[in-house]
């Protein structure tokens, strides 16, 4: 009985700008965090895609799991890797983290 009395209040009199006054809140704190927080993390994504996307042969990259490398070959979803002189991995393009500048410093320095 308490909550069809609640529904009676909220719907009566004055009700719609209690109602308006409890989402005002709410869409201010949706606000926020879409600024703050969705929206720059969005932006940081689109361009790790469009870094990823544009690797080419000769770019140093790190991998997910730490590996710097030269960048040899490169498909739509793999990329060939040379880690040392001679050794070469197949790594998926999904997974490389980073595109080194040129002219950066050696991983081994």
């Amino acid at each position: 009985m308490s909550t069809q009395l609640l529904l009676a209040q909220a719907t009566g009199s004055g009700g719609g700008a209690f109602a308006f006054a409890q989402i005002v809140p709410m869409i201010l704190i949706f606000v926020v965090f879409w600024f703050f927080l969705i929206r720059p993390q969005q932006v940081r994504m689109k361009e790790h895609r469009a870094k990823i996307a544009a690797v080419k042969p000769r770019d140093q990259v790190v991998t997910g799991g730490g590996i710097v490398g030269k960048v040899t070959r490169v498909d739509d979803d793999y990329a060939d890797v040379e880690i040392a002189q001679g050794v070469k991995i197949k790594v998926v393009k999904a997974t490389l983290s980073d595109v080194l500048q040129p002219g950066g410093k050696p991983a081994n320095d």
